[in-house]
């Protein structure tokens, strides 16, 4: 049986005692070493080249988010598991490319399963991803991380119909259902403004998702979806933009 490397980076000591207790006691898992900032983490991987790395956010000096980016620069880059306090980094870390998130307290059972799904990416598609993501629109490999009553779900961004905020929660309408998340749109539209375009000031859509700007006989400005989805309204402010996006779809 091949033990997969871990390495743990964290800058408190008690956090990275527990995280090494609990991949101690799993199975096909060992610890091959700890760093407590971000430069050590990337000296350490260089070192021990882990198979997986959990991966603590704010550290001194050089921070998670961006040790994590310069590892996806490597050639063989280990798949990262972010374990932080905080859940607003979600977005970025699948920015980055990291198999899983999880909230600090770490529980046995989400590390089991983050762990299993990082063992099961492949260096070779973790490399290629990076490259196509330096070179191209990688909109079909982005996921959404939002946090729900069942746990974390992962949301396709390309497969985004529309979101709409009601209050304080917005609902993301995908083509696997609607999930309802604590994002705001701000958040969404600022993370992803090549997929999703503004429409009103409670709704985006997903720029696959847009068919045609219909004007209807009392004046209203709707837009036409694909896949016989629907019209949803598009406000006065931002039908300028709409129709900006469809004149710019057009072959030149």
């Amino acid at each position: 049986m091949n033990m997969q490397k871990i390495l743990i980076a964290d800058d408190e000591p008690l956090a990275r005692q527990r995280l090494r207790r609990l991949v101690e006691d799993l199975p096909e898992y060992q610890v091959c070493g700890e760093a407590d900032d971000g430069q050590s983490t990337l000296a350490k991987v260089a070192e021990l080249n882990p198979d997986i790395l959990l991966l603590d956010i704010r550290m001194p000096g050089l921070d998670g988010m961006e040790a994590a980016a310069q590892l996806s620069q490597l050639s063989n880059p280990p798949a990262i598991i972010f374990c932080t306090a905080y859940d607003n980094y979600a977005i970025q870390a699948f920015g980055v490319q990291a198999a899983a998130y999880l909230l600090k307290p770490v529980r046995k059972a989400a590390l089991a399963e983050a762990l299993e799904r990082a063992g099961r990416v492949n260096r070779v598609q973790l490399r290629t991803l990076s490259d196509g993501l330096a070179k191209q629109d990688a909109a079909a490999d982005e996921h959404l991380s939002v946090r729900t009553h069942r746990g974390t779900e992962l949301i396709d961004i390309a497969g985004i119909r529309y979101c709409q905020a009601d209050q304080k929660y917005v609902t993301i309408h995908h083509t696997r259902g609607e999930t309802v998340s604590d994002y705001t749109l701000k958040e969404l539209e600022s993370a992803y403004p090549n997929q999703l375009l503004r429409i009103h000031r409670n709704t985006l859509v997903g720029v696959r998702f847009i068919q045609a700007l219909n004007r209807t006989p009392d004046g209203h400005n709707m837009l036409l979806l694909k896949d016989d989805l629907g019209e949803l309204q598009v406000s006065r402010r931002h039908t300028t933009i709409v129709r900006e996006w469809l004149n710019g779809q057009q072959p030149g």
